[in-house]
């Protein structure tokens, strides 16, 4: 893969004359830039002192500072790190005067133009506004998206293994399926399996969405919805994925417990069918990201059902699971080699039989690449 080194020194070149100054916490960005590793997310903040000045300040032609609280410097594991100009804050220092203290070393203009990732808090532009008042801000992850929209050899590399990891831990998932357990050990299982199998966790949080005439469709109502008890006959629409050096992936199938009817087996057939249209039409160089959401979405309009496909095709998908563009009606970019997105066509219903599928894919000039092509058939626990 691409050095850090390379990747910094490019995103340097992309500032000239774009911006001053760059500041890029930890995040995707920085462990895109850098290799400097994100951490499992937490659903509450844990705050450190100075915790706003955390992360990487650089300028077009000087190299970066990493600035860190000795809590993250320390505890995070990122206070080791050889080969760059780290600067640790202690907990009772001034974080100000240590940033006055890197941003002096740059001689920046009067009024400079400040590039800061999109990941940043709000509390970073806060105090950076009172240092440089004069200073114009603009997105360091606008600038940076030139360089991760079209991925590498090494990235797909990755992604396809982080595909590896998602359908490993699915194929230890499907015996242990049993009527009666709850959608809550459902999830459990799926998210302990992607750790078995060597992911960090779980790229987004792991969600499952059963349907049936007893479990109707519940969306963003997870204390409810986790209790339920899966009783045949029921659908359950997986959608997860694993994380692998950095890459992140999105992966769905859809399981019935219980025999399936006429009607589920044809709803099935049809998203599969959708999604293999939607393959096909990821031609680089030629197609659009709208084409192939319309190549997508007509099979199943034709088929009489385009109203239950209720969110676009597919997305980005890279070191971040949703990454601009996306494969949506008035989404005109070009698609180019190199590019992932997701291809996810669903039928969701209330009660009725329902199915979604999902895979990351890669645009080629003779159409997509899937990087998982296993459990293509509707897998049945009886």
């Amino acid at each position: 893969m691409a050095s850090s080194n390379d990747r910094l020194s490019r995103f340097q070149a992309l500032l000239a004359g774009k911006a001053d100054l760059a500041f890029v916490p930890i995040s995707t960005d920085l462990d895109y830039l850098a290799g400097i590793a994100r951490d499992i997310p937490n659903y509450g903040a844990t705050l450190h002192p100075g915790g706003w000045l955390e992360g990487a300040w650089l300028t077009p032609d000087a190299g970066p500072v990493l600035a860190l609280p000795r809590m993250t410097a320390e505890y995070g594991g990122k206070g080791g790190m050889k080969g760059v100009d780290l600067r640790v804050l202690g907990d009772w220092d001034d974080p100000e005067r240590m940033v006055r203290d890197i941003l002096a070393g740059f001689r920046l203009p009067a009024k400079p133009r400040v590039a800061v990732s999109d990941f940043a808090h709000a509390e970073s532009l806060v105090h950076l506004q009172r240092i440089l008042p004069d200073a114009v801000f603009v997105s360091g992850t606008a600038i940076l998206r030139e360089m991760r929209v079209v991925k590498s050899d090494e990235e797909i590399a990755l992604m396809r293994k982080a595909g590896e990891i998602t359908e490993a831990a699915f194929a230890q998932v499907l015996p242990k399926l049993t009527f009666g357990m709850t959608e809550l050990d459902v999830i459990a299982e799926v998210d302990y399996q992607m750790k078995r199998q060597g992911s960090l966790g779980p790229t987004f949080t792991t969600s499952l969405y059963p349907v049936g005439p007893e479990h109707p469709l519940m969306f963003g109502r997870r204390l409810e919805s986790w209790k339920r008890p899966l009783r045949p006959p029921v659908a359950l629409l997986f959608d997860f994925g694993a994380s692998w050096q950095g890459l992140c992936y999105d992966f769905g199938r859809t399981v019935c417990f219980g025999a399936p009817s006429e009607e589920q087996m044809k709803v099935h057939r049809l998203v599969m069918e959708s999604q293999r249209a939607g393959i096909a039409a990821m031609k680089s160089g030629v197609a659009t990201c709208e084409g192939v959401d319309h190549a997508t979405r007509k099979y199943l309009d034709d088929a009489g059902y385009g109203e239950f496909f209720r969110h676009r095709t597919g997305h980005g998908i890279g070191w971040d699971v949703h990454e601009p563009p996306f494969l949506t009606k008035g989404d005109g970019t070009l698609l180019r080699e190199g590019m992932m997105f997701t291809v996810e066509p669903s039928i969701f219903r209330t009660t009725l039989p329902s199915a979604r599928v999902e895979d990351v894919v890669v645009a080629r000039p003779g159409g997509g690449e899937p990087l998982t092509r296993g459990f293509q058939d509707l897998h049945v626990v009886e």
